[in-house]
């Protein structure tokens, strides 16, 4: 009996070794912390284990293996498999994306936000765009119309952003300068100091950031419809690493994106948005309307001196940037 058992408990051990040299795991660079802006990232996770028994698993960091404005670049040279970033950190090492944070494209639910994200992703001049830096695209983090909060005086009407300094990045930044504002860029971790320090006095964010990088604990306006666009943040992969997956794990990882994605956009919707107008109220934050006037006004001002601007500039780098224009506005025209 007892040589028996020892003889179980050999191959039992050798089943196991065996199972964990199968293994694979990938290290996913996030930044922050887990919020409804990482959703997909933790649900696609928990999916790729569960599909393959916990022989494929992404280990995710907040902020641990790279700052957020270089896993881009951590991505290029393999010090990880998987990243998310956002377009507007960088926009010379991904021009292609950029289009979708033009101001006022009228892109008014991360449904839609979805669709032509990923629809962009598979345009050849996207992958090739992307490939540059041997990356992937893999599922974007669809945000909402991005508002401001600041410090000071409320803005009454647009006439006040003239001089006001405010952290908004890629084409939010254009728009709110086309209205006299100063948009300066920096990464999100960052935001919290600045407002504070008097560095910025205002930010642009989607409310999920307003409420996790601590904006709302030191703002005392809002801004309830200026709604001049939203930024794109892709989720990407190593290709090499993603070449590398066995045929089982790469259907694991490919096949969760959609259920990853709409658990993100029900949790937005149903969480973080539900929590966003009673957050506000408890810290008496003053809500600030525009006129339907004054936001058509803003709208001129900005929408088509921006885009101009962004297909001169990425068409003279050698980009299809006008056919990347005008494919983002069909996929926006035939979702409406």
């Amino acid at each position: 009996m007892r040589k028996f058992f020892g003889r179980t408990a050999v191959a039992a051990l050798a089943v196991s070794m065996a199972s964990e040299a199968l293994a694979t795991e990938w290290n996913v660079s996030l930044w922050g912390k887990r919020r409804a802006f990482t959703e997909h990232v933790e649900k696609l996770a928990e999916l790729v284990s569960q599909k393959t028994n916990g022989n494929f698993t992404l280990n995710i960091s907040y902020g641990g293996l790279s700052k957020n404005r270089e896993n881009l670049d951590g991505i290029s040279i393999g010090a990880f498999e998987m990243a998310q970033f956002c377009a507007g950190y960088h926009r010379d090492k991904n021009p292609s994306i950029t289009v979708l944070e033009l101001p006022f494209l009228g892109v008014d639910s991360l449904e839609k936000e979805r669709d032509i994200s990923m629809a962009l992703y598979k345009h050849p001049a996207a992958v090739k765009d992307l490939a540059r830096w041997n990356a992937t695209l893999l599922m974007p983090s669809p945000l909402p119309q991005y508002n401001l909060v600041g410090v000071g005086d409320a803005p009454k009407s647009l006439a006040d952003f003239d001089g006001l300094t405010v952290r908004a990045t890629g084409g939010i930044g254009a728009a709110m300068k086309s209205v006299g504002a100063v948009p300066t860029s920096m990464s999100a971790t960052e935001v919290r100091q600045a407002i504070d320090s008097g560095v910025v006095k205002a930010v642009a964010f989607a409310p999920h950031a307003h409420m996790s990088f601590g904006v709302i604990e030191s703002g005392n306006w809002w801004t309830t419809n200026l709604n001049p666009g939203t930024v794109n943040c892709p989720v990407v992969v190593n290709t090499d690493a993603l070449n590398a997956l066995s045929d089982e794990e790469r259907d694991a990882l490919l096949s969760s994106v959609d259920e990853s994605l709409d658990h993100y956009i029900d949790n937005y919707n149903n969480k973080t948005m539900k929590a966003w107008g009673p957050a506000l109220e408890e810290r008496g934050i003053e809500q600030v309307t525009f006129t339907q006037e004054e936001i058509d006004a803003f709208r001129e001002a900005a929408a088509a001196p921006a885009a101009a601007a962004w297909i001169e500039e990425n068409g003279g780098r050698g980009l299809p940037a006008q056919e990347l224009y005008d494919f983002v506005v069909e996929q926006i025209n035939q979702g409406s």
